[in-house]
């Protein structure tokens, strides 16, 4: 019996990690919502709030990082809730830095909401949120469901955001060209739009982990990448 109830109260705290993730992915994906929303109307209030409520999602990110570490340290698990564990920890710390570029993008409203607005941009921007709240929602799921076949489905979705990405690029680029009084917010927009780009990177690198922790080993396929412009390898924060 006291076996038994050391595998339930180990069986309820790995729960209770899970539900943690599913609470911090559920804010993370109403982050771009309303970073989205603030863009479009220019709303420096609601961006504010987007940037406080990053602070949230930092603290729960160090909270799953403690919690995980110390059944770690008191549980000792082995092989697969190990690995499970362990897993959770990257999923929260990859959960924390797609919130990081939603709060970078609320942080551009406020330079840009007197410029010109682009609205084909704009389009394309909403496009890219629409696409990164999908794959964070879809990846919680399929995390919590152990769901392999909507996990990789995430991980192949990166492309659509980097063609989206790639496509808007050169639009800005001709904007820049052939007028220089769109210098300088199709230059916000391009940074935006690369935190969108790279926030969908991180999703699909959650993707991968709910992979490993279901099947133990790496997923033996080519990573899809779409994105060819030369900002490529910009961190715009």
């Amino acid at each position: 019996m006291p076996h038994n109830h050391i595998l339930s109260s180990f069986d309820d705290e790995l729960n209770d990690l899970r539900a943690r993730i599913v609470k911090m992915g559920n804010l993370v994906e109403k982050q771009y919502q309303n970073a989205l929303r603030a863009l479009e109307h220019k709303d420096k209030i609601l961006a504010e709030k987007v940037r406080k409520a990053d602070r949230i999602i930092d603290v729960m990110d160090a909270e799953i990082e403690k919690q995980a570490i110390q059944m770690i340290a008191l549980r000792s698990p082995v092989a697969d809730d190990l690995r499970d564990i362990v897993s959770t920890i990257k999923i929260s710390a990859g959960l924390e830095r797609i919130g990081d570029y939603a709060k970078n993008l609320a942080k551009r409203v406020s330079v840009i909401r007197h410029e010109e607005a682009i609205s084909v941009s704009s389009a394309q921007i909403g496009q890219m949120v629409t696409e990164i709240s999908g794959m964070i929602s879809d990846v919680i799921d399929a995390y919590i469901t152990r769901d392999i076949d909507k996990a990789i489905d995430v991980w192949q979705r990166d492309k659509n955001v980097d063609s989206i990405y790639n496509s808007l690029f050169r639009e800005l680029l001709t904007y820049m060209m052939e007028n220089p009084q769109y210098i300088t917010p199709a230059t916000h927009l391009l940074f935006i739009a690369k935190n969108i780009e790279r926030a969908g990177d991180h999703a699909t690198n959650i993707a991968e982990l709910v992979y490993y922790i279901n099947e133990g080993e790496l997923l033996a396929l080519k990573r899809p990448k779409d994105d060819s412009s030369n900002y490529a390898e910009i961190d715009a924060n």
